[in-house]
């Protein structure tokens, strides 16, 4: 049986430890989900697997032949591949040049009708209705998805680690994704899982190893675990509720979206969302969610009638919606939310400079003043506020960008996708963060493909589909079964 295994690996940044003497074994034909809360040190064990980082101490083999440290061609070349969460396509190459990309058939001349071949081959084994000859930029995120994971098979991976494949799926594109992980673990091949969403691991996982602070937690069959107790080992405390308890009070309609349309993107959307309420826009990925919310404040060209306390609006740009009350938080906060190299107090304050400066200058004591008062509120964990953002962990990295759009607080705050990527731990802290601000009077707009994040948070629930709002679900009504309902049928 093939077995990679990994013995006391350890490693060291800037006399930080992020790797404490890690070991852990994973054989053919098992499914091993790997869990903690961001900067547990996941990452930088999935990169010394993979050889892009060389560990500081520490043993690598594959079926007893020794790994060499910090190269990651050859132990690709032995048969580990890794799929990251942020995708390495190539946006304007084929589907099979992408797949083959490093690896190409043929010298001098390329076989690209071989490549081809082996290529469509390889995608009706995974079951993937997508044309090798078709450009990955028209692909949609779960298929660009299965794309990487086809990079890994055409090597001949004997184990294949994915480090949050999950993360921009829907709950549709998801089940996919587990079906042929399965089919794939059946095969004979080791599978390391990295996912926060808990779900997913009881669905997927044979046996899970959790990390903390870098160091190993514990290892075992994922039988032997219940949500709480999974949650209790990565974050070393008891989560009482993962959804803190809502009481909703809402109050007059502070936004109003009434036949919004940004063609071809979103066609017909009718929304609205009150004062202390947090409202689910829900759907599967493309059904026009995001599109939505950047039409409302006036990212994109639109048609239709946004009403914001009962004023027709029309929004020349994000800056000039959150002007009168509108706040769009990202789905993208490391590409379009922060700014990586810039201090906490920098991100916090960025939306609002103006309020900051005196005759063209910015009062930094002002600026640090509120940052200061910002973390404290949202329990950022941040060395100093000149910290750069980008060094932060997801969950801070994620309510440093929220707090940037309530320093000075909107009627109305979207969050698209607030927990993306971020774990158990933080993600409760989001939501009571969420909580707070409904309670003082805001109303919310929540993005997410996360059903149970939509079940336990929303006190109303709007579904998309193809563009379009096609039914609402208060929360007494809500179940999971009803939202697919809505945003699946054809």
């Amino acid at each position: 049986m093939m077995r990679l295994r990994a013995r006391g690996l350890t490693k060291t940044y800037g006399g930080t430890t992020v790797l404490d003497d890690v070991s852990l074994e994973v054989e053919s034909g098992e499914v091993r989900a790997l869990l903690g809360e961001n900067g547990a040190g996941k990452s930088t064990l999935i990169k010394a697997l993979s050889g892009a980082v060389a560990p500081d101490r520490g043993t690598m083999e594959l079926d007893g032949a020794p790994l060499p440290a910090g190269n990651p061609l050859e132990i690709r070349r032995r048969g580990v591949s890794v799929v990251y969460q942020e995708f390495t396509l190539v946006p304007h190459l084929t589907v099979a040049e992408n797949i083959f990309l490093g690896r190409e058939l043929g010298a001098p001349l390329l076989r690209r009708a071989a490549m081809h071949e082996h290529a469509t081959r390889i995608l009706d084994e995974l079951g993937v209705a997508v044309r090798a000859e078709s450009p990955v930029a028209g692909l949609s995120v779960a298929h660009q998805q299965m794309i990487e994971i086809a990079r890994a098979l055409v090597t001949q991976a004997r184990v294949l680690v994915l480090d949050e494949p999950s993360a921009t799926l829907s709950t549709v594109e998801v089940a996919t994704l587990l079906r042929v992980i399965r089919t794939l673990r059946d095969r004979g091949l080791a599978v390391l899982y990295v996912s926060h969403r808990l779900e997913e691991i009881f669905a997927i996982a044979d046996s899970v190893t959790v990390l903390r602070d870098g160091r190993h937690v514990v290892t075992a069959p994922v039988s032997t675990f219940t949500r709480d107790s999974l949650i209790r080992h990565m974050v070393g405390r008891d989560v009482t509720q993962e959804f803190p308890a809502r009481e909703s009070r809402a109050g007059k309609v502070l936004l109003r979206v009434d036949s919004l349309a940004a063609e071809p993107r979103c066609s017909d959307v009718t929304l609205d969302v009150r004062e202390g309420e947090i409202v689910a826009l829900a759907g599967l990925v493309g059904a026009g969610r995001t599109s939505a919310a950047l039409a409302m404040v006036g990212a994109l060209p639109s048609a239709g009638r946004v009403e914001i306390d009962g004023v027709s609006r029309r929004f020349a740009s994000p800056s000039d919606a959150i002007a009168h009350g509108l706040a769009y938080v990202t789905e993208d906060r490391k590409g379009q939310g922060l700014f990586a190299l810039l201090g906490v107090d920098d991100n916090i304050t960025m939306t609002h400079l103006a309020s900051f400066a005196r005759a063209g200058w910015l009062w930094r004591r002002e600026i640090r003043r509120a940052a200061t008062g910002a973390v404290r509120d949202f329990d950022i964990r941040a060395a100093s506020l000149s910290q750069p953002a980008g060094t932060l962990s997801g969950g801070n990295q994620q309510k440093a960008l929220v707090a940037r759009f309530v320093v000075r607080p909107p009627r109305v705050l979207i969050l698209d996708e607030p927990t993306r990527g971020v774990d158990v731990g933080a993600r409760a802290e989001i939501y009571r963060t969420m909580n707070r601000l409904t309670g003082l009077g805001l109303g919310i707009l929540m993005i997410s493909s996360d059903l149970p994040e939509v079940l336990g948070m929303a006190d109303r629930v709007v579904v998309m589909r193809r563009g379009r709002t096609v039914g609402e679900i208060a929360r007494a009504g809500v179940t999971a079964e009803r939202v697919m309902a809505l945003a699946a049928t054809a």
